[in-house]
């Protein structure tokens, strides 16, 4: 019995040694790209905290300026402090209070980003159910030409955007920002694309008991689909949060642009404010990313009614 036991034991050893190590290989692999992927975050954030003094001893030949004014870089290794010498608040305090352009770039990023958002999910919804639940010719092509135009990149339609915007006379006004932004296709395509994964069973049953369209669309295709929009939201609030392009065509005034643009300006001149803007810049976005966590992961796993 004892050699039999011994013969079943050795075996299952064996066989669990390289899956351990498999395992072990993975982590540690994952481990070594997460944190290359989180370096330049902590960096940022850690550097946040040094007085102008190690900053610009550290960073300060990072540019330097000819004699005509203009800046250029320099091929020179620069030395990277994770953490700083002496822990200071300055640069926060230089933002905060003593900087207002970066508090009215910051409500123009949220006064752009949000209604967007909102307003795009809102509209993506009633097109993609009826996407999702018409049938005919018609249907196809239309989402064959949004399927299109989520495939190009906004420098395409930037021009169209444009020549719409000045016709409509709302160059240089947040319109001209807020309405291509909440026309744009891309949550209709993704959000048709949950809808059709909804299984057609349960709009069967809801017919029975005679349910009409709105309210399968209220009482079915809205609860079910919480999770893929709230997904789509955060996409398209990371997105438009981060906006350059439009800004910096569509609107000339420089109270109106987002914070995108003033922290693409402080790059490059203070570098100091940089890091300290650029902590500041991240917030909402990691917030939003941390509460709606569960939502996202939904979104992804789940396929209507049924997750996968």
């Amino acid at each position: 019995m004892k050699k039999i036991s011994e013969l079943r034991d050795g075996p299952v050893v064996k066989s669990r040694a390289p899956v351990i190590i498999k395992k072990s290989i993975i982590v540690i692999g994952a481990t070594i790209c997460a944190i290359f992927f989180l370096l330049p975050t902590i960096l940022t954030f850690t550097n946040s905290f040094m007085s102008a003094t190690e900053i610009r001893a550290n960073y300060g030949k990072v540019f330097e300026t000819s004699d005509s004014g203009a800046k250029s870089y320099i091929g020179e290794m620069v030395k990277l402090k994770l953490i700083p010498d002496r822990v200071s608040v300055e640069q926060y305090k230089t933002v905060l209070f003593k900087s207002p352009d970066y508090l009215f770039k910051f409500w123009n990023s949220l006064i752009y980003s949000v209604p967007i958002a909102l307003l795009q999910i809102y509209f993506a919804m009633g097109a993609s159910y009826a996407f999702a639940r018409m049938r005919g010719k018609l249907k196809n092509v239309l989402f064959f030409v949004y399927t299109m135009i989520c495939l190009m990149p906004y420098q395409v339609t930037l021009v169209p955007n444009y020549l719409v915007s000045d016709w409509l006379n709302i160059i240089n006004t947040r319109w001209a920002i807020w309405l291509p932004g909440i026309a744009s296709p891309f949550a209709v395509y993704l959000l048709t694309k949950s809808i059709k994964r909804i299984p057609k069973a349960l709009y069967e049953a809801a017919k029975v008991d005679g349910a009409n369209e709105f309210t399968m669309f209220t009482k079915i295709c809205l609860p079910l689909c919480k999770g893929p929009m709230f997904s789509v939201g955060i996409l398209i609030f990371i997105d438009y949060w981060n906006m350059v392009e439009q800004p910096l065509i569509l609107l000339q005034d420089d109270k109106l642009q987002p914070l995108s643009i003033f922290l693409s300006r402080i790059n490059s001149g203070e570098i100091g404010l940089a890091f300290a803007v650029a902590v500041i810049y991240m917030i909402p976005c990691v917030l939003l990313f941390l509460y709606g966590e569960d939502y996202l992961v939904e979104g992804i796993t789940t396929q209507g009614g049924v997750k996968g």
